[in-house]
């Protein structure tokens, strides 16, 4: 498997890279939801159509990373599944849905994976969990009121690609998340227990709805999921793997890519 990137993503997945010949993975671009220049999401698109050609030319299958974040869906009601209808909030989540459109509209064999918030070691500062604990160590955190977030360890993302590439699946959108989100006061909350410390809160008016994310389409294209363990109690056991890592070794600010 060729991967595209340096990032936190491509990092952790070229472990599995010699299993997988013929697919090229694209793992860089924008992972900032809130406030990547325009001019960003100009290359991001660039490296796609271009990375597009290299596999037309080549008889690759592309796999690329999208988001299951409120910035695609962001409807009140039932869980957020890939059949649509979505409404991105943002214009990180409309910037992504124009490259699934892109790629889908491509006659390539690709897969396109809907990543909820991953969390793992080396991970940018600016993405959700180093800066809620960077916040939360500091003494002072903000809250969006009523806002949920689903967490994913990096290493059951690796886990999930590698069982969905083996499979075949092929042009595809798939959530990959946990299909559970759970309110950003709790996530505080039971950083401030990991790190035995006692934050101020500020709390600030959401923009938007927290919608869940489905993650049956999942399960059914890989039934092995169900080991992983997801339910009510996975984020906690996320927070309690990675957050002390997060005060000490967290990746610059200023980094972009997955």
């Amino acid at each position: 498997m060729e991967i595209i990137g340096r990032g936190f993503l491509a990092r952790h997945l070229r472990p599995i890279a010699d299993a997988h010949p013929g697919v090229v993975l694209l793992a860089a671009g924008v992972s900032a939801a809130g406030d990547s220049p325009q001019a960003e999401f100009g290359r991001e698109a660039d490296l796609l159509y271009e990375t597009i050609g290299h596999c037309e030319e080549r008889g690759k299958r592309l796999v690329l990373f999208s988001t299951a974040a409120t910035g695609m869906y962001s409807l009140r009601g039932e869980a957020g599944r890939e059949s649509g209808p979505v409404r991105p909030a943002t214009a990180y989540g409309r910037h992504k849905l124009a490259l699934e459109a892109v790629l889908a509209s491509s006659r390539l064999d690709y897969l396109i994976l809907r990543l909820a918030h991953v969390v793992g070691p080396h991970q940018p500062a600016h993405q959700l969990l180093p800066s809620l604990t960077r916040q939360v160590a500091s003494g002072a955190v903000r809250i969006y009121r009523g806002a949920r977030r689903d967490l994913i360890d990096v290493s059951d993302v690796v886990h999930i690609v590698d069982g969905l590439l083996s499979t075949g699946v092929a042009r595809e959108v798939v959530n990959v998340a946990s299909g559970r989100a759970a309110p950003v006061e709790e996530i505080v909350g039971h950083i401030e227990t990991c790190l035995g410390v006692r934050a101020e809160r500020e709390f600030l008016d959401a923009a938007g709805a927290a919608q869940p994310v489905s993650i049956g389409k999942l399960r059914r294209l890989l039934p092995s999921v169900q080991d992983i363990g997801f339910g009510p109690d996975y984020h906690r056991a996320v927070l309690d793997k990675y957050v002390r890592n997060y005060t000490e070794h967290t990746a610059p600010s200023y980094e972009r890519s997955h």
